[in-house]
């Protein structure tokens, strides 16, 4: 949970040198979302490990480059009878929002990576559409919308052009999607120059679509598609199905999240090591559960609300190709399915679909509609009481994560590893080497001993 704590940032990878991108803009910002709490990380673990269950609650503030309001409201000067309170922490420190300086008639790229422990969000510019353009760090089929659905794990470029009144500036808002929001908008300011950025907008922010409204969320989705020329097509047939029941459950009376009725515990030695020096007793050596009852019930608690802890991995032949079917479930509570924003680490992967309901096999059929070119993504949601189809090659040595970026989820245990190609591993770096059985193998100067 050190993502809670601000432990994250951006990383932006510039095309190669001679190469060029399939779009032209004439300068960019990067806005990196998150949600903040009062309640520190320590807090918030020990609440989501206890019993009786704490909820971690919703944050407080959402932040656009670490910057968001509090107990106050700059959109209240909207509201003749509301006075616009002092936005202050602490010492009276006033919280202005970012400010992206632009001149009119040019086009900006937005780099935007959502870092959220908890929030999916939507980002709009008053005023202005926006063009998708890039997705997880690969091209898309360029699309205009007005607003942008962004789960916490997943990166988006976006172009606008600043072809409205020059003589105004304008709010970029973000807001709470797939929770009933109880966090106030995050706002940033488009500053056409020469205007002050003190000069604030006529017009009020732009107002976050209904936070359940799944049908326009799934409609987004389904209109990232790969850029032909630059996204190559999945293979045609997989090696090797997992099929990946996402539920909440109890242990011993705690509640926690289990994939397959699994719920992963972190063992203390890394997986990389233990696997690259033979340590068997490292974790356990029997495989996880590639699929989950036909007769389970999605639309319901589960009748049987216990499971297990575990820390096994699933082991992929190298160089082959694997499809991934994300299950969604219904919760421990009745009638409630919650959104979940699934990242793998060391890989892309070709998202081929979304469907409502339990998968069946016939709906591989939902994965070749006429024209569709399935993006490459390293994060992809699962929407409530449905299912997410993806599809990668096993091409990447390595001991990888596949989790809920929901960052209580991934610690009350939502998530997997997948390992491939270890034998084809140059030697592990000591310094990954320092925890549980592989630290008492090798000592601090890189020389085996114990430490």
């Amino acid at each position: 949970m050190q993502r809670s704590a601000g432990l994250y940032g951006s990383l932006i990878v510039d095309v190669a040198e001679g190469e060029k991108e399939p779009f032209e803009y004439d300068g960019e910002f990067n806005l990196l979302l998150s949600d903040w709490w009062h309640k520190s990380v320590h807090e918030q673990e020990v609440g989501l490990s206890s019993n009786p269950f704490r909820w971690i609650n919703e944050p407080q503030s959402l932040l656009i480059n670490g910057r968001g309001q509090y107990n106050c409201s700059l959109a209240s000067r909207y509201n003749s009878s509301a006075a616009l309170p002092e936005c202050s922490l602490g010492g009276g420190e006033q919280w202005a929002p970012n400010v992206l300086k632009v001149l009119p008639n040019k086009t900006y790229r937005l780099r935007i990576a959502s870092t959220t422990s908890l929030a999916s969000l939507n980002l709009a510019i008053g005023g202005h559409n926006v063009t998708v353009v890039e997705a997880d760090g690969n091209y898309v089929q360029p699309f205009s919308t007005t607003d942008v659905d962004i789960y916490s794990g997943e990166t988006y470029s976006v172009l606008f052009t600043t072809n409205q009144n020059p003589d105004e500036n304008y709010w970029i808002s973000v807001g709470v999607r797939g929770r009933l929001p109880q966090t106030p908008q995050a706002l940033a300011l488009v500053n056409y120059l020469p205007n002050h950025a003190s000069k604030f907008p006529t017009s009020p922010p732009p107002v976050t679509p209904q936070w359940d409204d799944y049908n326009r969320s799934k409609a987004f989705s389904n209109r990232i598609q790969g850029l032909e020329g630059t996204t190559p097509p999945p293979p045609a047939d997989y090696d090797r199905r997992i099929m990946l029941l996402n539920t909440q459950n109890t242990i011993d009376g705690l509640t926690v999240w289990a994939i397959n009725n699994v719920s992963l515990s972190f063992p203390p030695t890394p997986y990389l090591g233990a696997l690259k020096y033979g340590i068997k007793a490292a974790f356990d050596q029997t495989p996880p559960p590639d699929t989950f009852p036909d007769w389970y019930d999605i639309m319901s608690p589960p009748a049987n609300p216990n499971a297990t802890t575990g820390n096994a991995i699933y082991t992929l032949d190298f160089n082959s190709t694997v499809d991934v079917i994300l299950q969604n479930a219904n919760t421990l509570q009745p009638n409630d399915s919650e959104i979940h924003p699934w990242h793998m680490h060391g890989h892309n992967f070709w998202v081929l679909g979304y469907g409502d309901g339990k998968f069946q096999r016939g709906d591989e059929k939902l994965f070749e509609k006429a024209g569709r070119r399935p993006p490459l993504k390293n994060t992809a949601v699962i929407f409530p009481f449905g299912w997410t189809a993806l599809r990668f090659v096993a091409d990447n040595p390595g001991a990888w994560p596949f989790h809920c970026h929901i960052e209580p989820h991934l610690h009350m245990g939502m998530g997997v590893v997948i390992a491939e190609g270890v034998e084809f591993l140059a030697d592990v770096p000591r310094e990954t080497l320092s925890c549980g059985l592989t630290g008492m193998m090798f000592s601090g100067n890189g020389e085996e001993g114990h430490n």
